[in-house]
């Protein structure tokens, strides 16, 4: 499943999302991890909060899981609206950490909502 990081080096998740202008996208599985890309976002200081958080919201099609160091009320209401499961980590977190967590998750017994990801995107190619 396709999980997007906010983090300005790559490394860690440092970013708020609402201000984020950098997502890493990951896909990982149970057995693997691997980068899939890097989605860059306008940094729009001149757009209402909605814009901005629609903005990012969109870029993120396709992910189960986004995980941020902040994520407020209205932009987790969003995603979720969208199929994108909000995580928010409250302090900077590895990406790598992060990974290694998912995947035990994943091989152990995931809660209904990860394995409906994982459906998903299995049958979605991913």
């Amino acid at each position: 499943m396709k999980v997007a990081f906010t983090t300005s080096t790559g490394v860690e998740v440092d970013q708020n999302f609402r201000k984020t202008t950098s997502f890493t996208i990951w896909d990982v599985g149970p057995d693997e991890a691997y980068y899939v890309t890097t989605v860059r976002i306008a940094d729009d200081t001149t757009g209402c909060e909605d814009d901005r958080i629609a903005t990012r919201v969109r870029a993120l099609s396709g992910c189960s899981i986004v995980c941020a160091r902040e994520i407020n009320g209205p932009a987790a209401a969003k995603l979720a609206a969208r199929s994108i499961h909000p995580m928010r980590t409250g302090v900077p977190t590895s990406v790598e950490e992060i990974i290694s967590r998912l995947k035990n998750v994943l091989r152990g017994t995931p809660a209904p909502w990860i394995r409906k990801a994982q459906t998903v995107d299995t049958f979605a190619g991913g």
